[in-house]
């Protein structure tokens, strides 16, 4: 078996790892898996990300399949939905403090945690650059960190988005954004 393969069947392994162990905890909260991914999805997830169309991107689901999981999670009062200030059309979504408690007792999971703090570092490093390989490889969009983006402006001890022109909080900085353009001179962290 070549290198290609024994890397395939690695991270397909891993894969199967994370969805088992993410699925038992969804299903003590009752909840279906890709539910729980959405929860952790957006406790990450910058103002430009918290809708739907991001969410269903960043989860690689259907349009129809994220609409129906954040109406599944709204329903149940761990999400709130919000409508956009400029565009009513899109519904911006947030963690209630329901919500937000199950992602902090399910994510994230319990085998990372376990793991050596200089294990978890070096093994970040090397998930980061294999992550960021295959997005380049197959032009998906990189959903990084706003402070290692290239439209990420520092004024002062203030920052602002050189895309949307808009502040960003101290909290929007270290938050994923699905606008995010790679800056060779900071290292984004992509989860």
């Amino acid at each position: 078996m070549h290198s290609a393969s024994r890397m395939h069947l690695t991270l397909e392994r891993i894969s199967s790892l994370f969805r088992t162990e993410l699925r038992a905890a969804a299903s003590v909260h009752g909840l279906k898996l890709v539910q729980l991914e959405a929860l952790i999805f957006l406790s990450v997830a910058n103002r430009y990300s918290d809708t739907a169309g991001a969410m269903g991107e960043y989860l690689g689901v259907t349009k129809g399949t994220a609409s129906q999981t954040l109406l599944a999670l709204e329903r149940r009062g761990l999400i709130a939905k919000t409508p956009d200030s400029d565009d009513g059309r899109v519904q911006h979504c947030r963690l209630t403090p329901d919500g937000a408690a199950i992602v902090d007792s399910t994510h994230p999971v319990a085998f990372l945690t376990d793991m050596p703090a200089d294990d978890l570092v070096e093994g970040e490093k090397v998930a980061t650059e294999l992550l960021r390989l295959l997005q380049r490889g197959n032009s998906f969009r990189a959903f990084g960190q706003c402070d290692g983006c290239a439209h990420f402006k520092r004024q002062g001890t203030r920052h602002r988005c050189g895309l949307t022109r808009e502040r960003l909080s101290r909290r929007d900085a270290g938050r994923i954004c699905r606008e995010h353009q790679p800056n060779a001179q900071r290292l984004p962290v992509v989860p």
